[in-house]
């Protein structure tokens, strides 16, 4: 596959294969590292990005994109890779802010990732750190998903108040907020089907009430197929 790597018994193709490969023929110490470990991970999504490695040394390997540093690492599927906030870190200085906040959301999700664990690995000249830092603490406007940008839209036709969108408080991300008054919650099934999602979503309602702010989730059905319940409370909460 790569000089003095190769795949024995079977000539089956996999990412994983391409991925270790790609791991082993940098050399000891080497991590996948950013694009292709945020696809393995699951926080980037789209097409197999092609093998891309990090090594203590430098290294110039046909096919693999190479970079040379000490990141943080462990394993994924029995592969070396860089650590998740190590993996952000990376993505910062090619991902636009829409992008980088997806991964962001989905290091969330997944690994628990927490603004405090990527600000341990973010040095201030990174490329790309202001943009992350500022996705990672909620400092951008940023729609993650189509019921948050239908729930956005159908504000700013019934003209209420617009809220923070997926902003820390209390320590979590939360998809809505107008701050001493209300905190909202889009749920959907990808992202609140689990039972870590679930027990998460118990929490911020607890966080809410110690912050005295009134506490509402909203399904799918509530944004997109009768909106006006949703919409005639909302009108209440925030007059």
């Amino acid at each position: 596959m790569y000089p003095g790597v190769y795949r024995v018994g079977h000539r089956a193709a996999s990412v994983e294969a391409q991925y270790m490969a790609a791991v082993k023929a940098c050399g000891p110490g080497a991590v996948l590292s950013g694009r292709a470990a945020a696809y393995l991970l699951g926080i980037l999504k789209g097409r197999v990005p092609p093998p891309e490695v990090t090594a203590p040394t430098e290294r110039r390997v046909q096919g693999i994109r190479t970079h040379r540093g000490r990141p943080r690492s462990t394993t994924h599927r029995g592969i070396p890779i860089a650590t998740v906030p190590e993996v952000l870190v990376q993505l910062a200085a090619t991902l636009d802010e829409d992008d980088l906040a997806r991964a962001c959301h989905e290091a969330g999700v997944r690994y628990r990732t927490t603004p405090r664990q990527v600000d341990a690995v973010l040095r201030s000249n990174a490329p790309g750190a202001g943009r992350l830092r500022r996705v990672m603490h909620g400092d951008v406007a940023v729609s993650l998903s189509r019921m948050e940008a239908e729930f956005s839209r159908q504000l700013k036709e019934e003209k209420l108040p617009l809220p923070q969108t997926n902003k820390v408080a209390s320590g979590r991300r939360v998809d809505a907020r107008w701050p001493g008054i209300l905190t909202v919650e889009l749920l959907s099934y990808t992202y609140h089907g689990s039972l870590h999602a679930w027990e998460r979503d118990h929490q911020r309602r607890r966080e809410a009430r110690r912050r005295n702010e009134e506490f509402r989730s909203y399904t799918a059905y509530d944004v997109f197929d009768e909106p006006e319940p949703m919409l005639s409370e909302l009108r209440k909460l925030l007059a």
